[in-house]
């Protein structure tokens, strides 16, 4: 039956992301906060889709702790989950994603309407100063910045170092950076079909203020994301039985 379920929500998934790609391709001729909408709707649906067929829900925690939005955000990443359900739990980020995205039919238009920091994995340091410039200039538009300091999904259990992006962008902006944490690859596996129903949890944590060291920020980070995330875990562990 999970593996049934599974199989519907992908259906489901695909058919609304070709239907919703397609259909809107008008608002691309249109002010930004449109394809934004649309956007928005497309998470919505898409997660509304995950708990009709997979019974898979989520709830939020420390939303208090992003303020008044003026933060760099960086998130723990162990499913496709996040990528969506980020964008309605923090009002319009500003996400640091691959360069090679941009290059995807459909999808890549999408995202240079609705304007991303990009990033050249292949690129070392110009590529670094590239994505904080494009991080400054979404940041003095009045957006939250999105990163996930490990670069890519973990799975649960593994461990990953956490890369300098992050604090390159910590000491460029300024700001607080909000680490968060999440059990989704519980639930959501990395690359894995099946989906298992239960409720994800995503965590936004006390913000980390401005002006650390390198050594002092990155290991605050990890220690407060890493912490969080044993806790998250052993609930995930919990509701699954395990």
């Amino acid at each position: 039956m999970t593996a049934f379920r599974s199989g519907l929500f992908i259906v489901l998934f695909y058919g609304l992301t070709t239907l919703m790609a397609i259909s809107g391709l008008p608002l691309l001729l249109g002010p930004r906060r449109w394809t934004c909408g649309w956007r928005n709707l497309w998470i919505k649906l898409s997660l509304w889709c995950l708990t009709w067929s997979v019974g898979l829900r989520h709830e939020v925690r420390g939303l208090e702790h992003l303020g008044d939005g003026q933060v760099l955000v960086a998130a723990q990443h162990q499913s496709a989950w996040e990528t969506l359900a980020l964008h309605l739990a923090i009002d319009d980020p500003a996400l640091a994603l691959k360069r090679e995205l941009y290059r995807i039919p459909l999808f890549g238009w999408y995202l240079s309407k609705v304007k991303m920091a990009a990033i050249d994995r292949s690129g070392g340091a110009s590529a670094l100063k590239r994505m904080v410039t494009d991080a400054r200039r979404l940041a003095d538009a009045g957006r939250p910045l999105l990163i996930f300091p490990q670069g890519t999904r973990v799975s649960p259990g593994t461990k990953a170092p956490y890369l300098p992006g992050v604090f390159a962008l910590y000491k460029a902006l300024g700001r607080p950076c909000v680490p968060v944490a999440l059990n989704s690859g519980f639930f959501w596996g990395r690359a894995a079909f099946i989906k298992r129903p239960g409720t994800i949890t995503l965590a936004f944590l006390e913000p980390i203020a401005p002006g650390l060291s390198r050594a002092e920020f990155m290991t605050t980070l990890e220690t407060r994301i890493e912490t969080t995330t044993a806790a998250l875990a052993a609930e995930a562990s919990a509701q699954l039985g395990k």
